[in-house]
C-alpha cells in the first residue's frame, strides 16, 4: 500500500509517500481501506517532535473508510461497515489495522470525510467545555482559536447549551463566518486585547470558561478573562508548553485551572468517551452540529497539507485522501 511516512523528526518536508507492507489484522482489530484522513494537531507535533518508533513511521490518529477484514474475536464490526477509527499513529495511509472497539460506525447521511473529522475535535470540545469547564447556560465561554477544529466545535456546542460565546481569531473575516456557527462576540486578537475586550463585553464579570488551545503566554493572560470561580481549560500539547503560570494568579478570583488531553481520558473513561464520541457523530449525521472541510490534499501531498495547516490559513479541518 502506499502511506505518507518518516524516517526523522522535523518539518513538513521530512513526510514521504511511499509504498509500504499491507497491514495484518490480528485478533480484536479491523482492516480499514481508508477513503478519508483527518489531520489533528497531535499528527503535527509527532511529525515533529517525537522519535519515532521504528522506520519508515506512519504518523496520524484519524481516518476513515470501510472495513476490508475483520479479527477473531469482533462481534460488533463487520466487513462492508463504514467507520471513522482512533489510534495514536497509522492514519496518513491507503490502509489501517485498529482495535475494533477504537471505531464508530457512520451512519448513513454521513459522508466519510466529515466523519473523519469528529472524534478528536468534537470529543476534546465536549471534554473541555462541560467535563473539565462545567459550563452552563447563560453563562459566557471564551474560545481560543475559533477557526480551528476544536475552536469551531467548541463555540456551536457552548451556543447549543445556552452560554453566550465568544472567540477569538486572526481576522474580521474568520470571525464573521464563524457567526453562523453560534459565535456572539468575535475577537481579532491582532488588533484588540482579548482581556480587556472580555471584560467590555461581560460588562467586567469575565468568562465563566475560557477554553486555550494556544498555550505560552497566551494560557497566561488568559486568566485575566476569568470571572469569579472561571476556569481556564488548558488542550494540547501545545497548550502544556511553554506556559509559566503562577498559582498565585489564580487566587484572586478562586479561579481553576484544568487540562484536557482526550487520549488520557479515553484511556481512564473509555466506556463513557466511547459512547459521547458516537453521540457527537450521530449529531453531526443528523445535522444538529456541522464539520467545515477548508480543503482537501490527495495523500501523495502530505508535506503540502501539513505546511498549510502550519500557517493558519484554514478555516475548519483539513482532509486528505488515498
Amino acid at each position: 500500500m502506499r502511506a505518507a511516512v518518516i524516517y526523522e523528526n522535523g518539518g513538513p518536508d521530512v513526510l514521504r509517500y511511499e509504498d509500504v507492507p499491507d497491514p495484518q489484522c490480528p485478533d480484536g482489530c479491523v482492516l480499514i481501506d481508508v477513503e478519508a484522513i483527518s489531520i489533528e494537531g497531535g499528527d503535527l507535533l509527532h511529525r515533529a517532535g517525537s522519535p519515532p518508533p521504528s522506520v519508515p513511521h506512519i504518523v496520524g490518529y484519524l481516518a476513515a473508510g470501510t472495513i476490508a477484514e475483520v479479527g477473531a474475536g469482533v462481534e460488533n464490526r463487520a466487513v462492508g461497515d463504514r467507520v471513522v477509527a482512533l489510534n495514536s499513529d497509522g492514519s496518513h495511509a491507503a490502509k489501517r489495522v485498529v482495535p475494533a472497539i477504537t471505531t464508530w460506525p457512520i451512519p448513513d447521511p454521513l459522508d466519510t470525510a466529515h466523519a473523519a473529522c469528529i472524534p478528536v475535535a468534537f470529543g476534546t470540545a465536549q471534554e473541555c467545555l462541560f467535563t473539565a469547564g462545567n459550563l452552563q447556560a447563560g453563562q459566557t465561554a471564551l474560545i481560543h482559536a475559533g477557526a480551528g477544529g476544536v475552536g469551531m466545535a467548541a463555540i456551536q456546542l457552548a451556543k447549543q447549551a445556552g452560554a453566550t460565546v465568544l472567540s477569538t481569531a486572526s481576522s474580521d473575516e474568520k470571525l464573521e463566518r464563524l457567526r453562523e456557527f453560534g459565535l456572539d462576540h468575535g475577537i481579532n486578537y491582532a488588533r484588540e486585547n482579548f482581556v480587556e475586550r472580555t471584560m467590555d463585553l461581560t460588562d467586567g464579570r469575565g468568562a465563566e470558561v475560557v477554553l486555550d488551545s494556544v498555550g505560552g503566554q497566551n494560557l497566561v493572560d488568559s486568566i485575566g478573562a476569568l470571572a469569579y470561580r472561571g476556569t481556564l481549560v488548558s488542550v494540547g500539547l501545545a497548550g502544556r508548553a511553554g506556559s509559566n503560570v503562577e498559582a498565585r494568579a489564580l487566587w484572586e478570583k478562586n479561579n481553576a485551572l484544568r487540562g484536557v488531553f482526550l487520549g488520557g481520558v479515553l484511556l481512564s473513561e473509555f466506556p463513557r468517551v466511547h459512547g459521547m464520541i458516537g453521540d457527537l457523530v450521530e449529531r453531526v449525521a443528523g445535522g444538529e452540529l456541522r464539520v467545515v472541510i477548508d480543503r482537501t490534499f490527495p495523500l501523495s501531498q502530505a508535506a503540502a497539507a501539513h505546511e498549510y495547516i502550519e500557517t493558519r490559513q484554514a478555516f475548519g479541518r483539513v482532509v486528505m485522501e488515498p
